[in-house]
């Protein structure tokens, strides 16, 4: 067992004990949550062209997606953009490697801006779907390009990757009433059948949840796609139908009594399209908001201040050494597991440290803090708590493969 496994009692009120509690969740189509699945996609897309094209994962970071807003008029059955929304790619990643052949250097190269922009536009098709992207955006690459050599990437010889700076990871489970709430909201309002039945409902969806004791207030933001708009009465029969769908979602994750709020800057005295929230594209980005990795979501989804947080952005990052990244992802993994399969945990915290140059595998520290149920003892949960965590960070590569494949959220 790592003599740098450290698991303790946490003494402080589970969540669901605190009298206030606020979660937020910035949905797909905010300009944020769009910048950080724009960097999350370009850093896939090189990840995968490196395999096919030099045979490992080039060091990268693709982490810096600017959105600037562009202009729009929107109008009830209709509207249009004005001026584009601009997108800046900025970063760092290798196009080209120098490899021994036969006693002779020879150079392979990739096209990275090709890459990376394909990347950002497929996106933005996919998961934008009322934005003409071709007419709507301009986006521009600035990725710094470098050079690299296979013998000398990220791994040590048969070791792990060795960490790229000293930094920490948090994460927490299991989650509370209110966020799971939060959570299923947004992926409800932005899932594909339900913008099949309700196509008025944009993407750029922000969640806000209150709860005060017993209560929970939930303050949603929707923007609305005005093509599908025709007028006042269909804006409004739109928003009581979302407040009757989320208040029964929110009903079904608890006991607690509920209160839902849709779009509360709207002045309903107005008969013109300037007293409410439509879009043309049916995210903010097309005329005013702007956007950037890492200000929105966290690893897990949610923005929660009476959870630990990290402010690392871990959208973009690299997947290989980078544990800005890799240990956000790996302590909320840590953290779920450990309250799924160890008995007698309540709520569970997971810190990790790194050092630089060290090895990913081999943090500085791995602490749990654990909130027991009634009836248990930090004795009789302590190795299997550690046992979770060093297995998880034998297998730490697994962190990888899932970020390359897709199959796990970064924001």
């Amino acid at each position: 067992m790592r003599k740098n496994i450290f698991v303790e009692k946490l003494i402080q009120k589970p969540i669901e004990e605190k009298e206030v509690e606020v979660v937020e969740r910035k949905g797909i189509g905010h300009p944020d949550s769009i910048s950080d699945g724009i960097a999350e996609s370009v850093s896939r897309a090189l990840c995968n062209a490196y395999i096919e094209r030099f045979g490992e994962i080039m060091h990268h970071n693709t982490d810096e997606v600017q959105i600037t807003a562009g202009e729009s008029a929107p109008e009830f059955g209709g509207g249009e953009i004005m001026k584009p929304m601009d997108i800046l790619l900025t970063g760092r990643g290798i196009s080209e490697i120098h490899e021994e052949v036969g006693g002779k250097i020879e150079i392979k190269k990739m096209g990275l801006d090709r890459i990376a922009i394909t990347a950002a536009k497929d996106y933005l098709k996919e998961n934008i779907i009322n934005l003409d992207v071709e007419t709507s955006t301009v986006v521009e690459c600035k990725i710094g390009h470098g050079s690299g050599d296979l013998t000398d990437v990220f791994r040590r010889k048969g070791g792990a990757p060795s960490s790229n700076d000293t930094s920490f990871g948090v994460g927490y489970a299991p989650f509370s009433e209110t966020e799971n709430i939060v959570l299923a909201a947004e992926n409800l309002l932005n899932s594909k059948d339900f913008k099949k039945k309700y196509p008025a409902v944009g993407e750029d969806i922000k969640v806000m949840g209150l709860r005060d004791d017993n209560h929970i207030t939930l303050t949603v933001a929707s923007a609305m796609v005005s093509k599908y708009v025709d007028g006042r009465d269909t804006y409004i029969n739109v928003k009581e139908e979302l407040k009757e769908i989320i208040t029964k979602l929110a009903e079904d994750h608890t006991e607690r009594s509920v209160e839902v709020h849709i779009n509360t800057a709207d002045n309903h005295s107005c008969e013109s399209e300037e007293g409410y929230y439509l879009t043309v594209t049916g995210t903010s980005a097309e005329m005013g908001d702007d956007g950037s990795v890492g200000r929105g979501n966290r690893a897990n989804g949610l923005i929660t201040p009476n959870r630990p947080m990290s402010m690392e952005a871990t959208s973009g990052k690299n997947p290989i050494n980078h544990v800005g990244k890799i240990y956000n992802l790996l302590s909320n993994k840590i953290a779920e597991d450990i309250a799924e399969n160890v008995e007698g945990v309540k709520e569970v915290q997971i810190m990790l440290l790194s050092q630089i140059g060290k090895p990913v595998d081999n943090p500085k520290a791995a602490s749990a803090q654990v909130i027991l149920e009634n009836g248990y003892q930090m004795d009789t949960i302590n190795k299997q708590v550690e046992k979770v965590v060093e297995s998880w960070l034998d297998d730490i590569t697994g962190i990888t493969d899932m970020l390359v494949k897709g199959k796990i959220r970064t924001f």
